[in-house]
């Protein structure tokens, strides 16, 4: 992913209002990030632990999300599946996150959700540049190329149902 400014992702927002999207906590260590490590930018709001956000590149143009968490304590003798990166985790790594829709369908109250990495670091857990902090990833068949290409394509499959209006 290319480094993004804060203007921009505070414009790619599709399911939350202008004001929402203006008054949302950006990552302040943007030009620190490993952008050619990143396949979405993925944060959690640490004023507001219930709240994520993510932001995505969908064609031309970006794509951000917010997210919510339910305040649901989790297990931590149970192991969990990111839906996105398929990577395992212990406890509380990984959080059912919902969205609303997109436009009308998003006020009349439509949400989607998935099982996602609870830090948003799929695309670090996949390239082993983070590890699940009880769990080791499990050996894959698949090439670093081809789980990269996976995870974009289960993002992108999450992104489009946020999309749909109907």
């Amino acid at each position: 992913m290319r480094p993004l400014a804060e203007n921009e992702i505070r414009e790619s927002f599709v399911n939350c209002s202008k004001g929402e999207a203006r008054r949302l906590s950006i990552p302040r260590n943007l030009s620190e990030l490993p952008w050619d490590d990143l396949d979405f930018l993925g944060w959690r709001d640490p004023g507001a632990p219930d709240r994520g956000y993510l932001v995505a590149a969908r064609g031309e143009g970006l794509v951000g999300i917010t997210l919510r968490a339910p305040n649901v304590r989790r297990s931590l003798t149970k192991t969990n599946v990111c839906s996105l990166c398929i990577t395992i985790h212990g406890g509380s790594g990984v959080a059912l996150l919902s969205a609303r829709r997109a436009g009308a369908a998003g006020r009349e109250g439509n949400t989607v959700g998935t099982y996602i990495c609870a830090d948003l670091g799929c695309s670090l857990y996949v390239r082993g540049k983070r590890r699940s902090a009880s769990v080791s990833r499990p050996e894959e068949s698949l090439t670093l190329e081809e789980q990269v290409s996976r995870t974009v394509a289960n993002l992108d499959a999450f992104v489009e149902q946020v999309l749909r209006t109907a």
